[in-house]
């Protein structure tokens, strides 16, 4: 392990974020109202000196190693990368008037780079646009992924920039990597970015002002759902604008390499996808199960209850967390439905949390073969995705896969009803799912019109491990607990 290397791409890393910080004070200093010009607290400048500084510092201790990085170099990248631009990040909002204290700050950072969407802000109108645009900038950044974005710019990251790409964004089961890794990050980057303007383009068209455009396209086309509303999408009572977030929504919680599969008319490969078909068939069977609900259990008109039930089962299912109605006042089948669809989440491959569609394909398919084995044990049935034969350690890791996740939720539960003592079960359980698997709200005392402002500050950093844990799909992170594997690596 080359301590050196690894401060020099850390340093790099802190100082993309500062460059971050940088375009955002700079909106602010032109953009804020003139009445509050004269009282700036200059949060962001500040966070900007302390980013560059410790960046340079960084960069100057690893300065003159030259070599690649290797693959143990860069899963430690990626954990370290990753805490170290929260804390980066959390800045602005520790700094700001008026600010949050330092386990909220790091919350609510974290909850932007791993595009959560919880917040512990309580009135946003309290906050300046440019602090708004830089908690939506967050999203937009760790939605396709810092370090994925970091591949695409530096050439020379060698043999490590395969594993950087793998750790930090979530290949789909039979996809292999382009040899010319570098491009396709730049490939990937280029269709997410086409993909936000497009977004900002048809929000305006549909009557929203372009600073409410541009954060909230950050946010849907990263799964992010930072609104600059406290109501969300409840603030605009559009139905254009709810149906323009849903595609890309959708969008986002899709395979982005299936997408340029698509944009190459690569029709065949397109048409053998299951994950994608089952993600699509789950979108379809949830909204007309809750559309109907509403229909028969409160009465709602057919457009209302396709328009909420489309809009609510598409955010939750992508892990987006926008809403366009309080669905705590939903049915307990609706809202049973919604709860389900969070540790689902979108596909491999997107900017979605959750388990992913393609595991919970796996899972179902080794469920059967399980099942018809135990019938015909000296019968041979393999178990197939996209047509191709999985391997038994492809089967396992999906497997253990859920299996560890079930059992971060347990924890997770058990800890928060410690720290949490007069929250209810309900809540408890959904604040950890709904932050494991980057959600945002819950139900009950995090639900759709709630916030994680009433926190303690012990709770606000379980939920930070939470969601970086869910982002970085847990190895990345907890690797950084045993030393003694990545030396080995």
């Amino acid at each position: 392990m080359s301590y050196r290397l690894l401060c020099k791409v850390v340093g790099l890393l802190v100082l993309l974020i500062a460059v971050s910080l940088l375009v955002c004070e700079i909106y602010g200093f032109f953009a804020d109202a003139p009445a509050r010009v004269h009282s700036r607290d200059y949060a962001l400048l500040r966070s900007f000196g302390v980013t560059l500084a410790a960046g340079a510092g960084l960069l100057w201790f690893g300065r003159g190693s030259g070599r690649e990085i290797l693959r143990k170099e860069a899963i430690a990248i990626v954990g370290l990368g990753w805490l170290l631009c929260a804390a980066a990040g959390a800045l602005p909002f520790l700094f700001c008037t008026p600010g949050l204290d330092p386990a909220a700050a790091f919350f609510e950072s974290v909850s932007g780079f791993t595009t959560t969407g919880s917040t512990a802000i309580v009135d946003l109108t309290q906050f300046p646009r440019s602090i708004l645009l830089w908690r939506a900038m967050t999203q937009w950044l760790g939605g396709m992924g810092i370090l994925v974005l970091f591949v695409a710019l530096l050439s020379s990251l060698g043999v490590g920039s395969k594993a950087l790409f793998r750790h930090e964004s979530t290949a789909q089961i039979g996809y292999g990597f382009h040899s010319r890794i570098r491009q396709t990050a730049m490939g990937l980057w280029s269709l997410y970015t086409a993909l936000t303007a497009v977004c900002v383009a048809g929000l305006v068209a549909f009557g929203m002002p372009f600073y409410d455009a541009l954060l909230h396209s950050f946010t849907a086309i990263s799964t992010g759902g930072f609104s600059p509303r406290n109501e969300s999408l409840m603030y605009y009572r559009n139905a254009g604008i709810e149906f323009w977030i849903c595609i890309f929504m959708f969008l986002g919680g899709t395979n982005f390499l299936l997408m340029v599969r698509a944009l190459r008319r690569d029709s065949e490969g397109v048409r053998k996808e299951e994950e994608f078909r089952a993600y699509f068939g789950i979108v379809v069977v949830a909204t007309a199960a809750v559309a109907l609900d509403l229909m028969i259990r409160q009465g709602l008109p057919f457009f209302h209850s396709l328009r909420w039930s489309s809009f609510q089962v598409i955010s939750i299912l992508t892990t987006t967390g926008f809403v366009s109605a309080d669905f705590d006042l939903w049915p307990k089948l609706s809202q049973a439905i919604l709860v389900l669809l969070m540790f689902v989440g979108g596909c491999s491959g997107s900017t979605a949390g959750g388990v992913k569609v393609g595991r919970i394909v796996v899972f179902l398919k080794t469920t059967v073969q399980q099942l018809m084995n135990s019938f015909r044990p000296n019968h041979v049935i393999p178990v197939r995705l996209n047509g191709n034969v999985l391997e038994e350690s492809q089967k396992t890791a999906a497997l253990f896969f859920i299996a560890l996740t079930g059992a971060i939720v347990v924890v997770g539960t058990l800890l928060i009803a410690l720290l949490e003592p007069n929250l209810s079960l309900v809540s408890s359980f959904t604040s950890v799912a709904a932050t494991l698997f980057n959600i945002g709200p819950g139900l009950g005392a995090v639900g759709a019109t709630q916030n994680y402002g009433f926190f303690s500050s012990p709770s606000h950093l379980v939920f930070s491990l939470l969601m970086l844990l869910g982002r970085l799909e847990y190895f990345a992170l907890l690797v950084l607990l045993l030393p003694s594997l990545w030396k080995r690596y």
